[in-house]
């Protein structure tokens, strides 16, 4: 059955459908079904498949049912064509035990591609195996001079185990594949090269290794001496904190409180004492003044004597480190007013004290 005959039936059919009754149009069918089987070809080209696969959903049953035979029939037809013809290459005569194929590589090595090596990739019913096929070759032949023949049937082995250890052509295959061309392209990796050309490394696994296992030796050495260097910058000791039990965190309420101080104003003004609980971790900042304010509670009632003596100190060695600095240069001023402040307020404590 020829295209021109095909196309007549398709269109006599599809006139039955509409204007004839339901038994017409299966006798048309019946007979679709016994002659020969047409070729993947023809099926294209009068889009028979199309309108014979569209009557399977067909409201009349008896319809139905043949449009599905004739589909079944036609589908069976196209798929022993194809096996046929994969048989058919697979058969095919070898290269001569003389072709360039067997021989080693006499060109620039670090050229080499399977395009221009003119090797036939097509291995896989799928495009995207056959390209990583090619891209695995790339980069097993890069600065070697093996074989056409024994490159390509390894990258050919590399791929099959990927596929096979990742089900498929996952996410998961496709990055893999990406690092290994990466790994075997660099040019201080010819060991690993070498060693999966010449099945020291079997390629399900290597499809398996790990990026620190494909790393070459350079490589691996380099990455060991950045850790140790990094390791002994985390190790680096921290500036010791001073802790006081003067000061009380807003947050728990604890007088567990680590302190430093820096100069975040000008040279004549108080330091900056930056505050952290050692207990909840809250941190905060506070000035002189506030360190001031701090030698009562909220209650108005005087802190007690080791309280009042341990903050007393806190405050007079503020005052000194900044307060005779600015005497000496006879620029601090503001410091001197701030001491004799200090020095007023904690006469006036005293004296609470003793009156209490």
């Amino acid at each position: 059955m020829d295209d021109r005959e095909l196309t007549q039936r398709i269109k006599a059919l599809a006139k039955a459908l509409t204007s004839e009754p339901p038994t017409t149009v299966v006798k048309l069918m019946e007979d679709l079904k016994k002659d020969t089987a047409p070729t993947e070809e023809q099926l294209r080209s009068t889009k028979a498949g199309v309108t014979v696969g569209r009557l399977r959903s067909h409201a009349n049953r008896d319809i139905a049912r043949v449009a599905g035979e004739i589909v079944q029939k036609w589908k069976k037809n196209v798929d022993a064509a194809k096996d046929a013809k994969k048989k058919k290459e697979a058969t095919a005569s070898p290269a001569p035990a003389g072709s360039s194929m067997s021989k080693p590589y006499e060109g620039d090595t670090e050229k080499r591609h399977f395009k221009l090596d003119k090797v036939d990739t097509k291995r896989t019913h799928s495009d995207s195996r056959n390209n990583s096929i090619g891209l695995l070759y790339n980069g097993l032949a890069y600065q070697n001079r093996e074989s056409v023949e024994e490159v390509v049937a390894r990258a050919v082995e590399v791929e099959e185990a990927c596929f096979t250890a990742f089900k498929g052509e996952t996410a998961q295959y496709r990055a893999k594949l990406r690092t290994l061309f990466t790994c075997l392209k660099r040019k201080d990796n010819a060991k690993l090269r070498q060693r999966v050309l010449l099945g020291e490394i079997p390629a399900g696994r290597f499809v398996v290794m790990t990026d620190k296992e494909l790393a070459s030796d350079e490589q691996r050495a380099k990455d060991e001496e950045l850790q140790k260097e990094n390791m002994k910058k985390a190790q680096v000791p921290m500036a010791e904190k001073s802790i006081s039990d003067a000061l009380k965190c807003g947050k728990c309420g604890q007088k567990k409180v680590s302190y430093s101080q820096a100069q975040t104003r000008s040279a004549d003004e108080p330091m900056t004492t930056f505050c952290e609980c050692t207990v909840c971790g809250n941190r905060w900042k506070v000035s002189l003044l506030t360190i001031l304010r701090m030698t009562s509670n909220a209650d108005n009632t005087i802190l007690s004597s080791p309280e009042r003596s341990t903050l007393s100190v806190l405050v007079i060695f503020i005052f000194i480190t900044r307060g005779a600095t600015g005497w000496v240069r006879l620029v601090g001023w503001r410091s001197a007013c701030m001491g004799f402040y200090i020095l007023h307020f904690l006469s006036s404590v005293d004296r609470s004290c003793r009156t209490a």
